[in-house]
């Protein structure tokens, strides 16, 4: 690299900058390359210019992005074990048509071009794996789907990230999306000795917590001419923060079919919705029995009427929330090489990581307004003032409310195990082989999900207020909410609704095990012919259990009072809720744990109920109880060329790929006393690919890219309650929410035609101007179908599954469910943009020379024919789920001899999360979003920099929301504070 090479030859200077994947990575990872500036003189020697650090990472990303043949754009790192950010799915947001979704304020999942994580394949060091972690319920819960949760890892302990958005067909079948690949360092990467030390403090502004994150990298090659080499790294890091806001758990109809029954009326007044009367028993005024009607007023009347009509939208669950995360993660990577000869090459790569982590989940809400009137609910809630906006009960002041203080405690683990082996072998001149073995497996446990409750029913004056702020409503409880004496503990002897003891242990096991061998051979100085054999075995299983009656619980000993078994949560919504913070009263997990003993495993002889784990059975949660196992095999054949057309270059590949899947899927219905249940599918695709470069003038590459892809569908998706390819049946038949389920082994997988066109210019050193068109044909593609029938119809839809003598007590043979499965339909086309630009600013004078940018913008569109009944007779066309229409990423960085400093924004639009949504809304979505970080390092000495980033400065705020294109209502509104870190570091 350090050699001078003649400048009349660029496309020779290209070859040897990119020469060698393992090359690249060692120069860029000791943060050291040359650009060479192109001069007229064919003759004349070029001077080397040295760039390190962050510019050092966009060149050698440059470099590895021009080589290919395919479109790929690539993150290397600044030096050894020093990644650009702090986390995995952060730092791929930088690339052009890449957009995250976060969890408890870090990055988790990722879009490609429109597509989500479940279209997008993850491989770690050569070979597709999977992880995943649990989430909180707004997110979607544990991942038990295909999609990858980046947050698993550090990002530390890899040293590039390569996103291929195009096929080939040497690459593995399975993303309409993109294939991401994640590359752990290897000691050959850095001959001789290396060695990196960081430690950091961080901080975040909402939990006012600091914690440490630190790693250390070694390595070293030895042996005669370096034949061996042994490298290890570790990350550890803690994070202790908030996350506080307002959220509904959806809106629901007023009145009509998907509400809870309408209001109560007064006296005198019939019903709105006198349909719904039937199901909450013969009041045909529409009031719980009991409940004392208001007297028959102009105001009362005009309130009810105000509030209880139809396409009028109710907050189902409005709460004040604050949810508290602690997390440990640790990161371990292991690789070992040997290169007994030149044309020989053994390597052995080990990854570890663990993620422990709990999270307390402290809920003040009111129950009324999402349960009917066998569960104490909205019938018995008597309006006293109301104001409609926009189809929304903006404002309301109620009486006979049922209030409910919830804590939830979860302990959470990831671990996630990887071993693989590599052989290269170069047989002659013209022949090359590889081969490759691993498994990869992903263990998630959630031993523990508790949640207690306690109760204070037919509150007067409780009301809400969204016309200051749909999104953080003033909220008045008609109690003072922090007294333990306005609060009950409330046995299974009380009346509905009656406090709770929610036990739910779960959990999620996902085993990859693949293998593959390679060949190839130079036909000629142009031409290479490759060939290849692929096979993978996917299991991935999970489980759930839940007590058999949560809300059976015990009365409280002699002389026990609420005070005693609960605590103030304090301060909460200083910087949210209109009027200042507020403190209210909350079970304490601890305290009743102890009280009851609920985890000793043995009888406790408490009145009530029986309290040992044992009595928590997955008789309760038999659609969280399945597993799947998929055998994936495939061949393909390529040819690559690297030669001239009309006297300028011309390189590409074509080829073919064909994959056999064999899936078989079993679990438990919960219906018919939970039957066991199972099938198979087998479908084969053939997926030919071509990619063509061609390079008119230099420096100027043209591309063009088409082929066939497919991705099998998804598993399973929390959200949507409900398994995809599981053949199994689920009802809910107590309610207050009627709901069914029905799984389909049989999906056939997403399948797509795509198309690339797209210009890049590397019009100077360290420098890009691109432009990429894509577009997609989606042919298949798997929709989640929601319809409310009637019990009568699902028992002609599937006998044995909801057989008459399943729906008992308040389930009725006309009570209305919401039926929720998995079809495939048409899709529907997706095409889009990206402009990307990337420059540093040499050529300005003083301080100015040392700036630089990077930047991109994508625009993405689709039309998705979704299904709004079961024969598909009627469509709603939307975006597609996950698809942000537009993004952009912008960074401004100064890098000199000693200091460095960027600021990095990354924006999405909004976009769809379920399509039909649930409660009788449309759509369910999240808003735009916008996130600022920045980081700077300062060079005390060669060998030790000072560190700072800082990340989320506008403290952005997860805002979700459900109705439709004219009615958005806010569901979740949550924030997590801004997070700095301040440290050292040293490389040797």
């Amino acid at each position: 690299m350090s050699q001078f090479i003649q400048a009349g030859d660029s496309r020779a200077f290209r070859r040897t900058l990119i020469a060698g994947g393992s090359g690249i990575a060692m120069a860029m990872t000791l943060g050291v390359i040359g650009a060479v500036a192109q001069v007229q003189d064919p003759d004349a020697e070029v001077d080397e210019i040295v760039v390190t650090g962050y510019r050092a990472s966009l060149t050698a990303g440059l470099a590895a992005k021009r080589r290919e043949a395919t479109v790929v754009d690539v993150i290397v790192a600044e030096d050894i074990a020093d990644f650009p950010d702090l986390n995995l799915a952060e730092a791929i947001q930088r690339v052009p048509g890449v957009a995250i979704d976060r969890d408890a304020g870090e990055g988790r999942s990722i879009t490609v071009r429109g597509l989500g994580s479940d279209f997008t394949r993850t491989r770690i060091n050569g070979m597709e794996a999977q992880a995943t972690t649990g989430g909180t319920d707004s997110s979607g819960g544990a991942n038990r789907g295909r999609g990858f949760d980046f947050n698993v890892f550090a990002s530390e302990l890899f040293n590039s990230i390569t996103v291929r958005k195009t096929a080939a067909a040497e690459t593995e079948e399975g993303s309409l999306g993109a294939t991401v690949d994640l590359q752990a360092s290897r000691p050959f990467d850095y001959p001789g000795s290396a060695f990196a030390f960081s430690a950091q403090g961080g901080y975040n502004d909402l939990s006012e917590q600091w914690n440490p994150r630190m790693a250390v990298l070694a390595s070293t090659t030895f042996g005669d001419q370096d034949q061996f080499g042994a490298l290890i790294s570790v990350a550890y890091s803690e994070r202790s923060l908030l996350e506080e806001g307002f959220s509904t758990v959806r809106w629901a109809p007023a009145v009509g079919a998907g509400s809870s029954g309408g209001f109560c009326s007064p006296v005198g007044v019939a019903p709105q919705n006198p349909g719904n009367s039937g199901a909450n028993g013969s009041n045909a005024a529409n009031c719980a029995t009991g409940v004392p009607r208001p007297a028959n007023t102009p105001d009362n009347v005009a309130a009810y009427q105000t509030a209880n009509q139809a396409n009028v939208f109710i907050p189902r669950l409005p709460r004040y929330g604050r949810l508290t995360h602690e997390q440990e993660r640790l990161g371990v990577t292991g690789s070992f090489q040997w290169r007994p000869a030149d044309t020989t090459q053994f390597s052995v790569d080990v990854l570890y990581s663990k993620l422990d982590a709990t999270r307390q989940e402290d809920f003040l809400q009111a129950l009324s307004f999402s349960r009917n009137a066998a569960a104490g609910g909205q019938t018995q809630v008597i309006v006293r003032d109301a104001a409609v906006e926009n189809g929304m009960l903006v404002y309301g002041l109620f009486d006979n409310v049922d209030l409910r203080s919830e804590s939830r405690f979860d302990v959470l683990s990831t671990e996630f195990t990887q071993i693989s082996f590599t052989a290269e072998h170069e047989f002659t001149d013209r022949l090359r082989g590889r081969y490759y073995i691993g498994r990869a497996e992903s263990t998630f446990e959630n031993p523990i999900q508790t949640t207690v409750t306690l109760d204070a029913n037919n509150v007067d004056g409780y009301g809400w207020d969204f016309r200051g702020n749909m999104n953080s409503p003033v909220i008045t409880y008609g109690m003072d909410v922090s007294d333990p004496a306005a609060w009950a503990w409330r046995p299974s002897t009380a009346s509905t609704p009656r406090s709770e003891i929610r036990m739910r242990p779960n959990g999620a096991d996902n085993l990859f095990m693949s293998w593959q061998g390679d060949l190839e051979f130079d036909a000629s100085d142009w031409l290479t012919l490759k060939t290849g054999v692929n096979f993978k075995s996917y299991e991935s299983t999970t489980y759930e259990f839940r007590r058999t009656d949560e809300t059976v619980v015990p009365v409280l000993p002699g002389g026990t009072t609420v005070a005693d078994i609960s605590n103030q949560l304090t301060g909460f919504g200083r910087d949210l809720i209109p009027g200042g913070a507020i403190n209210w009263l909350r079970p304490d997990l601890n305290a009743i744990a102890s009280l009851f003993d609920i985890y000793c495993n043995c009888d406790t002889g408490v009145p009530g109920g029986d309290f040992r784990l044992t009595s928590v059975t997955n008789g309760n949660a038999r659609g969280g109880n399945r597993s799947i196992e998929e055998e994936d095999l495939a061949f393909y054949v390529q040819a690559d060329w690297n030669a001239e057309l009309f006297g300028m270059p011309f390189r590409g590949n074509v080829g073919v790929r064909q994959a056999n899947t064999r899936i078989y899927a079993e679990g438990y219905s919960s219906t018919g006393g939970g039957t066991k249940v199972s099938g198979e599918h087998e479908y084969t695709d053939t997926l030919p690919s071509l990619n063509l470069v061609f390079e008119p003038m230099d420096d100027l590459l043209v591309r063009f890219g088409a082929a066939k892809v497919m991705a099998r569908p998804q598993i399973g998706n929390t959200l949507a309650g409900t398994n995809y390819l599981v053949p199994t049946t689920s009802l809910n038949a107590s309610g207050p929410n009627f709901t069914a389920s029905i799984g389909n082994v049989k999906l056939e997988p997403f399948r797509a035609d795509t198309y690339d066109f797209s210009i890049e210019w590397y019009f100077a050193p360290e420098s890009l101007l691109s432009f990429a068109y894509f577009h997609k044909e989606i042919d298949t593609y798997i929709q989640i179908l929601r319809q409310d029938l009637p019990y009568t119809d699902l028992t002609a839809l599937n006998p044995s599954a909801f057989a008459p003598a399943f729906c008992t007590g308040v389930c009725s043979p006309t009570t209305i469910f919401q039926l929720t499965s998995a079809v495939n339909t048409e899709g529907g086309p997706l095409s889009g943009f990206e402009v990307s630009y990337q420059q540093p600013f040499t050529f300005l004078p003083g301080p100015l020379g040392a700036t630089g940018v990077q930047l991109n913008y994508t625009r993405v569109e689709s039309e998705i024919d979704y299904c709004n009944d079961a024969l598909c007779s009627t469509f709603v066309t939307a975006d597609l789920i996950n698809l942000s229409p537009e993004s952009w990423n912008a960074t401004l960085y100064y890098e000199d001899d000693r200091f460095s400093a960027r600021v990095s924004g990354s924006a999405r639009d909004a976009y769809i999360q379920n399509v039909p949504g649930r409660n009788g809304n449309a759509l369910e979505g999240k808003m735009e979003t916008f996130n600022l970080d920045a980081s700077a390092s300062f060079a005390l000495t060669d060998n030790i920099d000072l560190t700072f980033e800082a990340i989320n400065l506008t403290d952005e705020f997860n805002h979700q929301w459900v109705g439709d294109e004219t009615r958005q209502s806010t569901s979740v509104y949550h924030h997590t504070g801004r997070q700095y870190y301040i440290g050292a570091r040293a490389r040797f």
